[in-house]
């Protein structure tokens, strides 16, 4: 079993109080209908939804102690397709909190893009974004390119794919170019590297043929291993992060897109989160035309919250947020449904185990459902849930089951 270590972050997810709860496979849980899929060992699973309905999942197969392989597979007839190779290599840098991912294009089926992470020849903590094409739905894929052209070993990572409606699409990463000392280390105690430069948020936008453009810096100064989140609204994209000021306050942020130019940051809540290093426990952003809505994970004292935040206006201001638990170890996902209403996912710690539990939310009503969907490890190998549903009381979700080896998992959940 592989064990995978941020050693320039904090991790909390031990420090939370314990609280026993309803058991996940008892008789009033949602009943799970396992989805067999072709792996052996492997971790980091991702999911995609296409307008259509379409779903990819992409995970990292472990082929052996040193080589890695990219995977994907399309659900069909409720059954996944056999595993196909995206790239595989030996100096890959793999996270259980910075997953690959696998998008398609925006009403272009055949045209998948792809991420992952690749080291340089520097240093452990030195690698590349790297990103693949398919233009025939994944028989065959590019040679990848890098989207940060600082051309400097640093970390760069937690990305966020979108597809665009020009037939483009949108990334979104945490940049380490200015970490970096005149001598070219990167100071890992510092929690921020605030001895020599933060991490930095950017974009690009690229084509089919890996053309960048639109490049920017979005945000000068970020929390340093949370993941990013981006969706589209009627006015443009919205990238949601945890943001860092400079009295160590790491509360989420978005920046949005407003007549083709970037806006500055704003918050989307005050949680004033004092903390000297990063949480590794990144929002997510979903929307739908000006609706836009945000979940993420934070703290008050020793107790460990999720909330979520409903926006009407494309994200300029948010309504005062729902908590949703206090007693969490965060890890959130979001999905929007067709009847207004959002799904959020996150993981709790009961007792020996953890839970990953679930709310169905409605703007103005509140909280319309909630309860446990499955047990689950809470050791860092089992990573981030995802989710996507299926219809309005239908979830189709991935995880990564930790036992003699890790293995990627997915179900469907019937949550009426």
């Amino acid at each position: 079993m592989r064990t995978f270590i941020l050693v320039f972050c904090v991790s909390l997810f031990f420090l939370f109080a314990c609280r026993s709860g309803a058991d996940p496979n008892g008789a009033d849980a949602p009943k799970l209908h396992d989805l067999t899929l072709s792996t052996e060992e492997g971790g980091e699973p991702n999911l995609f939804k296409t307008k259509d309905g379409t779903i990819y999942l992409s995970w990292i197969e472990y082929l052996n102690d040193s080589t890695d392989a990219l995977q994907f597979a399309k659900l069909l007839d409720d059954q996944w397709t056999s595993p196909q190779v995206i790239a595989k290599g030996s100096n890959w840098f793999v996270n259980w909190a910075d997953f690959p991912s696998i998008i398609a294009g925006d009403g272009q089926a055949d045209n998948l893009v792809a991420h992952w992470l690749q080291k340089r020849a520097e240093g452990t903590y030195d690698y590349d974004v790297h990103i693949s094409q398919s233009q025939d739905g994944g028989q065959s894929w590019s040679d990848s390119f890098i989207p940060h052209r600082d051309s400097i070993a640093a970390e760069h990572g937690f990305v966020s794919l979108l597809p665009l409606p020009n037939g483009q699409t949108f990334a979104t990463w945490l940049d380490g170019r200015n970490t970096k000392s005149p001598e070219g280390e990167t100071d890992h105690d510092d929690h921020g590297h605030g001895h020599h430069g933060a991490m930095t948020l950017r974009t690009a936008t690229f084509d089919m043929d890996g053309n960048l453009s639109n490049e920017a810096e979005l945000d000068d100064r970020i929390c340093d291993c949370c993941q990013t989140s981006a969706a589209l609204t009627d006015e443009g994209v919205v990238v949601v992060y945890r943001d860092r000021s400079e009295n160590e306050v790491r509360d989420i942020s978005i920046v949005r897109q407003e007549n083709g130019s970037w806006t500055e940051a704003q918050r989307v809540h005050k949680d004033n989160w004092e903390i000297a290093g990063c949480p590794v426990n990144g929002p997510v952003v979903v929307a739908d035309k000006s609706r836009v809505v945000v979940a993420w994970f934070t703290m008050e004292g020793e107790t460990g919250l999720v909330k979520l935040a409903f926006s009407n206006d494309s994200g300029r201001s948010f309504a005062a947020p729902l908590t949703l638990s206090n007693n969490t170890l965060g890890r959130v996902d979001l999905q929007m449904l067709d009847t207004d209403e959002v799904i959020m996912t996150w993981i709790e710690k009961q007792e020996e185990h953890g839970v990953l539990k679930y709310a169905k939310v409605h703007p103005k009503k509140g909280i319309q459902a909630q309860g446990d969907l499955l047990k689950i490890s809470t050791e860092r190998q089992s990573g981030f849930p995802k989710i996507t549903a299926l219809d309005n009381n239908e979830l189709l979700i991935a995880w990564t089951a930790v036992d003699e080896k890790t293995m990627v998992k997915t179900a469907k959940i019937q949550l009426d």
